[in-house]
């Protein structure tokens, strides 16, 4: 009899201690998402819940042509591309904050036509500034992956790194 009392208080502590927290909807800075202001999208990019991502055939001559974007109702313009760093999937903000004038892709800034800015290179391009990514299509899935970020500068200085894009390289 006394260890059912024993449990039935101890479940009734469990049940209470189950409701006295107070979920207010406040959580950390480590899982908040982090969302710009001006969001840059790629038009003409396919995502299949992943990074935003264009097809390049090696066979065709390899074109690379992302279009930054932000929506015309933000009241901003794209002053310029400000960096872009290329490489093997595994690249991240880190690399960006970290590349200089040579580990950089671009030499200099690529400026943006008011909600709009262009890069546009080729695999070619990539392979002579990486040596080390591959470019070469696996077996299976009868592609390889090259990733971009970039560093976005808009008409009042305000700073964006958009979400990473790749380019899918097939023979």
């Amino acid at each position: 009899m006394k260890n059912k009392i024993i449990r039935m208080l101890l479940l009734a502590l469990l049940a209470g201690g189950g409701f006295s927290c107070k979920d207010d909807l406040v959580y950390s800075d480590l899982v908040q998402d982090r969302r710009p202001a001006v969001p840059v999208t790629f038009p003409g990019t396919t995502t299949f819940g992943f990074n935003p991502y264009i097809t390049s055939s090696l066979a065709a001559g390899g074109a690379i042509q992302f279009t930054l974007s932000i929506p015309a109702s933000s009241g901003r313009t794209i002053k310029e591309i400000t960096k872009v760093v290329g490489g093997a999937t595994g690249i991240n903000v880190g690399t960006l904050n970290t590349a200089t004038a040579t580990t950089a892709f671009n030499t200099a800034p690529i400026p943006g036509n008011g909600t709009t800015a262009v890069f546009t290179t080729t695999i070619a391009a990539v392979k002579t500034k990486y040596p080390t990514v591959s470019i070469v299509p696996a077996a299976l899935p009868n592609f390889t992956e090259i990733q971009f970020l970039f560093l976005v500068t808009l008409d009042d200085g305000t700073q964006i790194v958009p979400e990473p894009v790749r380019v899918r390289v097939v023979a």
